[in-house]
């Protein structure tokens, strides 16, 4: 038996949910803290096939008696009409069928109405109708389920929702997860291939993510943790092996995608935040979401997400490659261009996010004095953190994702916008902060396309 064989029959008869199953029941000890694991969710199932299995899936929550299933119209095709037919035999279902929606809070309080006085909320979809309904439930107080039809992001089991606020300022705001979450690798491996590869672009953050976290936490003391790395380490490699089955919707490639995805998202459970899988390539994507206005693709977040870690890794790379510590100047942010970027509102609300990494004369002399000292140790610590970028490359291109800013459609002039301005977006101090106040963030942003 070929091994690829060999380790997928191995991982189906263990079953898709080996560790999460320990980590949802309470029964996984965290390394950091010495104590049982403690996350949001009741149940997570991910089989081959869930046809048939659906209504009994839901009744074991029991979430109420008359159901509402959430989906949109590409997922009522791929299985919203499925779940709903399948709840019926449970009681009376009623279905809300949104058409191409986003989420943002003008959506969200379209389906706060919709959903007033509902009693079992289900969706059925990925990310926006995940988003929305988890977003819309939490504020109400509902328990919700989900059946994701994508492995498209790994926001199924954060316990954040990505919305667009009325400003145009896309966050993460806190929310809830579901207390069911449940994968039909056949209807997600049956996916449109894009999707699948944004999600494998999400896993392949994992790389720069905890280069820039880990760097941030030397320099600035900032919280970090080794449990979502550790959760998630063997089934990166296992993903990353099968890396090429992402393009040609294989169930196994997309099993391990939706493993890996599914422990990203429960990561944040032990930390309370996202940085172990959303630093600077994140802030870029944010960045093309927020502001790049009509000039927007239409892509997806993943998909950004895949072009800018692949220009992370290349940036981290040029400090890695050197012997010599950075050396940073005094920060230097424009609040006039970035009201005339953003919009005096915006503006003004990251520039409070952004002040805590904003260095003066002192605090860049402290942040050289750090980085000389820690340096010939930081730099190895890094090394063992970064997956090589050529590696990167062939696993993203392996997957179907896209490279570059012309393969998303985005005009490249406002992708290198974006690398060199989504510092300004958030908190997080990542190399992109290093190198705008060393001084090489445009030349090198100028090399990207």
């Amino acid at each position: 038996m070929e091994r690829g064989t060999m380790d997928t029959a191995l991982a189906t008869r263990a079953g898709w949910t080996t560790l999460i199953d320990d980590i949802v029941a309470g029964r996984w000890t965290n390394p950091e803290t010495g104590e049982l694991a403690s996350v949001p969710y009741e149940t997570i199932v991910i089989e081959e096939s869930l046809d048939g299995a659906e209504a009994d899936l839901v009744a074991g929550l029991r979430l109420g008696e008359r159901f509402t299933v959430v989906t949109d119209t590409n997922s009522w095709d791929a299985m919203g009409d499925r779940v709903a037919t399948a709840l019926r035999r449970l009681g009376p279902v009623e279905t809300v069928v949104l058409d191409h929606p986003h989420a943002d809070m003008a959506n969200a309080e379209d389906l706060r109405q919709t959903l007033h006085g509902a009693d079992a909320v289900v969706a059925v979809g990925s990310g926006t109708i995940n988003d929305l309904v988890k977003f819309v439930t939490g504020q109400a107080g509902k328990r919700y389920a989900v059946f994701g039809t994508a492995a498209s992001m790994n926001g199924y089991t954060s316990t954040t929702a990505s919305i667009t606020l009325d400003s145009g300022l896309k966050v993460s705001l806190p929310s809830q997860g579901p207390a069911g979450f449940f994968v039909d690798l056949g209807v997600s491996a049956r996916a449109p291939r894009h999707l699948s590869a944004a999600g494998f672009a999400d896993c392949l953050v994992r790389s720069v993510a905890q280069v820039d976290w880990w760097m941030s936490h030397r320099l600035l003391s900032t919280l970090y943790s080794t449990v979502p790395y550790i959760i998630q380490e063997k089934d990166e490699a296992e993903l990353n092996a099968r890396a090429a089955g992402i393009a040609t919707g294989d169930i196994a490639a997309n099993g391990y995608l939706h493993r890996v995805l599914t422990l990203c998202g429960l990561g944040v459970s032990f930390t309370g935040m996202s940085n172990h899988g959303s630093m600077g390539e994140h802030q870029i994507s944010h960045y093309i979401d927020c502001f790049a206005g009509a000039d927007h693709p239409g892509t997806l977040h993943g998909q950004q997400v895949g072009v800018a870690t692949l220009s992370m890794a290349r940036l981290q790379r040029h400090f890695l490659d050197s012997e010599t510590a950075p050396v940073i100047r005094p920060t230097r942010i424009d609040p006039a261009d970035m009201a005339r970027r953003m919009g005096p509102d915006i503006a003004a609300q990251c520039f409070a996010e952004l002040k805590g990494k904003v260095f003066d004369d002192e605090g860049a002399a402290r942040i050289n004095e750090k980085f000389a000292a820690l340096w010939p140790t930081l730099r190895a610590e890094l090394n063992a953190f970064a997956l090589p970028v050529a590696e990167m490359e062939r696993l993203l291109s392996d997957a179907g994702g896209a490279m570059t800013a012309a393969d998303l459609g985005l005009p490249v002039a406002r992708y290198r916008e974006a690398v060199i301005h989504s510092r300004e977006m958030r908190n997080r101090y990542s190399f992109l902060d290093v190198a705008a106040d060393a001084g090489i963030l445009e030349d090198f942003a100028a090399g990207e396309a």
